[in-house]
């Protein structure tokens, strides 16, 4: 026999109840009206999705490209065998269907670019994470971020990196053994004015771990013989990363961006 229909839907204060006896009722409310937006959905933006579905948001925007492939299922979360080959944003959208069904999620199947950035948003958000590994992108949505005003957190660098316990969060004018914020640093001061001797007004999500360079110069991935020679990049492709670490700097950021939304309320 089956059970009534209504016995089967979600019942969603049950579900982030936890949330309200936390934060309070204004709280609560704010959190499950908040609109966030992530750009970059690998290692570290999958598990800031999976935290602020969990956490009751209203609504996601997503922004990627990618397809889920084999080398990403040691670190992210929508990576699963059944997943190979989906987009990255729609396995995700699918996976917040289960948890949270009353979440709005848009995906933007779009990498963001200085050329692109701010018109690529198709609607309103309250904080963007960018969470993506290229510095032109993250440039351009941290100078939109300071320019107008806008509550923002970028994440550093988790490729190399092995302590997820040395995870924090800071000024990027205080950001250390982070050669992407570094980059980011200097063309904030040198391009767009920002100051040498205080705060930038760009939070930051990094560890002070020093990067760990590849024990070999050679790894088996792919199907040449011979394997694929590491690139030395930033991202975790070229360094290697584990989940240990990237879903820390996934989860602090996502709690970043909630603690934006929270404060408004002070």
């Amino acid at each position: 026999m089956n059970a009534p229909l209504d016995l089967l839907a979600p019942d969603l204060e049950r579900r982030f109840g936890g949330l309200r006896r936390l934060h309070g009722d204004a709280g609560y409310k704010a959190l499950r009206s908040a609109r966030v937006g992530l750009v970059g959905l690998g290692g570290v933006g999958s598990w800031a999705v999976e935290a602020l579905a969990r956490s009751g948001v209203a609504q996601l925007t997503l922004f990627d490209m990618d397809h889920v492939a084999e080398s990403n299922i040691n670190r992210q979360v929508q990576a699963r065998g059944e997943t190979l080959g989906q987009h990255k944003g729609e396995a995700l959208r699918a996976r917040i269907a289960d948890i949270h069904p009353g979440c709005d999620v848009q995906v933007v199947d779009d990498f963001v670019t200085a050329a692109n950035w701010p018109s690529l948003l198709p609607r309103e958000i309250d904080v963007l994470i960018d969470a993506c590994d290229q510095v032109q992108a993250k440039m351009a949505m941290a100078v939109w971020a300071r320019e107008g005003r806008h509550d923002f957190v970028c994440v550093g660098a988790a490729g190399g990196k092995q302590k997820p316990q040395l995870v924090e969060v800071d000024d990027i004018s205080r950001a250390t053994h982070d050669p992407l914020l570094a980059s980011m640093r200097q063309r904030l001061r040198k391009q767009h004015g920002a100051p040498r001797d205080r705060a930038m007004g760009v939070r930051c999500v990094f560890s002070r771990e020093a990067v760990m360079s590849p024990a070999d110069a050679f790894c088996d991935v792919g199907d040449d013989a011979g394997g694929a020679k590491v690139d030395g990049s930033l991202n975790c492709h070229g360094y290697g990363s584990s989940v240990v670490v990237t879903a820390t700097f996934g989860l602090v950021a996502a709690s970043e961006a909630l603690q934006c939304v929270l404060r408004r309320l002070a």
